[in-house]
């Protein structure tokens, strides 16, 4: 039996990943988003939040994880980050494989990863595609969001691999520095190139 190929879909802050995930779901991609999986089982009631009370107290609430406190108390400290992180990976792991199972007869599914190659995960997936657009549309994205600053943004992008390499090492690029409708146009095209490219390639 073949299994989907797994398409890596990443940007940096502003680029429009989200929105673009979206328009795969929309053209009959299934994605799984490793960040909304950590938001669900971070949120009430999620099954997360007894762990990460037990490891950092006082971080959580009857709301989930607090995650400003949790951060200031995770943020800098690579011992605090990596007891967290032994608590949430193998969680999302575990969401990511059920996922799998789920979608084992699809053509291909996309995992939605912010920082891809940022944690060195690129060469795990069968094709990557970077979503990109102009620096100026970006900084504008960004920084219209509430609670931005310029520092903050500064900030971010100085920890994200520069667009210019994410593009070079992309195996294709979604432009969203053009308008929705072209963007979508672009992604339900290449959703077909993409189910033609692997079609019963992975056994």
């Amino acid at each position: 039996m073949s299994a989907p190929a797994i398409i890596g879909l990443t940007g940096s802050i502003g680029m429009g990943k989200s929105t673009v995930a979206a328009m795969f779901e929309r053209a009959g991609v299934p994605v799984f988003d490793a960040d909304a999986a950590v938001r669900a089982m971070q949120g009430p009631d999620g099954e997360l939040v007894a762990a990460i009370e037990a490891a950092f107290a006082g971080s959580t609430d009857a709301n989930g994880v607090l995650r400003e406190q949790l951060g200031a108390l995770v943020f800098g400290n690579r011992e605090q980050l990596a007891r967290l992180e032994a608590i949430v990976h193998p969680a999302v792991a575990r969401r990511r494989a059920a996922f799998l199972a789920e979608n084992a007869d699809a053509p291909l599914v996309i995992f939605d990863i912010p920082l891809l190659y940022e944690k060195g995960g690129a060469d795990a997936m069968d094709a990557v595609v970077v979503v990109s657009a102009p620096a100026e549309e970006q900084r504008r994205r960004v920084l219209a969001r509430g609670g931005m600053t310029e520092a903050k943004f500064e900030d971010i992008l100085a920890l994200q691999t520069p667009d210019a390499e994410k593009r070079a090492r992309a195996d294709y690029i979604i432009d969203t520095g053009v308008s929705l409708a072209e963007t979508e146009r672009q992604v339900g095209e290449l959703a077909e190139e993409l189910r033609e490219r692997f079609a019963g390639s992975k056994t």
